[in-house]
C-alpha cells in the first residue's frame, strides 16, 4: 500500500469510488453520479488551487483518495480547510481510511495549515469514531439539513486545530 499524490491517470479510480458513495452512501449529499468531464475539472481545480490529492495505490489501483479544499472563500479563512477521505467499498474497513486521514494532517501540518474540519454525515460512525480517534472534536450538528434515500440526514462539522 503506498499514499501518493493522484495524477490524471488516477481519475477512472477516483471517479468509481466517488459515484459509489453518492449512489449508495449518505457520505455525499448528492443525488447523481459526476461525469469524467466533471472529475476532471475537478482534479484541475485542486491542481490549480494547489490543493493536495492523494491516493491509496495497491496493485496498480487507487483504492482511496483524500483531499481538502476551501472551507470559505473569505481571507480571514485561508489557513482552516475542509477535508474528505473516500475509500472503495471493497477496501472499507481495513485501515486505508485511518492511513489516508492521518497523512492528509501530516501534510497540513508541513503546510501550515491551522485547523482541519470535516462534514460528516450523522449515521457515519465509522467516520466520526476515526476522526475522534486522530484528535478531531465535534464542534456542530445541523440537524435534518440533507435528504437522501427518503429520509432526513444530519450533518455533524468535526475539527482538529493543527497548528497553535
Amino acid at each position: 500500500m503506498t499514499i501518493r499524490n493522484a495524477t490524471e491517470n488516477d481519475l477512472n479510480d477516483i471517479l468509481e469510488i466517488y459515484n459509489d458513495a453518492i449512489v449508495n452512501t449518505t457520505s455525499v449529499y448528492e443525488y447523481e453520479v459526476f461525469s469524467y468531464a466533471y472529475i476532471e475539472k475537478w482534479f484541475q481545480d485542486k491542481m490549480t488551487g494547489n490543493f493536495p490529492l492523494f491516493v491509496i495505490e495497491q496493485d496498480q489501483k487507487a483504492w482511496a483518495f483524500g483531499s481538502w479544499g476551501v472551507f470559505r472563500s473569505r481571507p480571514g479563512y485561508k489557513r482552516t480547510v475542509e477535508h474528505s477521505v473516500y475509500v472503495h467499498p471493497e477496501k472499507r474497513g481495513q485501515g486505508m481510511g485511518k492511513s489516508m486521514l492521518s497523512h492528509l494532517i501530516v501534510e497540513a501540518e508541513k503546510r501550515g495549515v491551522h485547523v482541519m474540519i470535516g462534514g460528516i454525515d450523522g449515521e457515519n460512525k465509522t467516520s466520526l469514531a476515526l476522526h475522534y480517534q486522530l484528535g478531531f472534536e465535534k464542534c456542530a450538528e445541523l440537524k435534518e439539513v440533507s435528504w437522501k434515500f427518503e429520509r432526513w440526514l444530519d450533518l455533524i462539522f468535526v475539527q482538529r486545530i493543527i497548528s497553535k
